[in-house]
């Protein structure tokens, strides 16, 4: 039985570690991506070309961030925690939907 179910939840996607790198990957291209995550305006980021310099610098986020909801938090709507943030509220504004939100997350986690 604890085989059928494996077999079931690799089928399904649910225990792939292609899915998880995948998930990063797409992250990353949306972190990057000018007219969507659009990071880089603000922040530097390993691997991303013309990085500003508004926001800090995103790296060691694993550590700065054990929490991984609190990222997602801030993402969705840093404004909840800090009304004069000038980071845009990415989810509250629907700029990122949930699952892209996430990936970015995915992929901030691996900074």
């Amino acid at each position: 039985m604890p085989v059928l179910f494996l077999l079931l939840a690799i089928a399904a996607g649910l225990a792939s570690p292609a899915r998880a790198q995948s998930a990063v990957t797409d992250g990353q291209k949306l972190a990057f991506d000018r007219g969507k995550g659009n990071c880089l305006t603000c922040h530097v980021i390993k691997g991303g070309d013309l990085p500003g310099t508004i926001g800090p610098e995103l790296k060691d986020i694993k550590s700065k961030y054990p929490d991984r909801n609190e990222l997602v938090a801030i993402i969705f709507d840093e404004t909840k925690r800090n009304p004069q943030t000038m980071m845009p509220p990415f989810g509250r504004n629907r700029i990122l939907t949930e699952q892209e939100i996430s990936a970015i997350v995915d992929f901030l986690q691996t900074l």
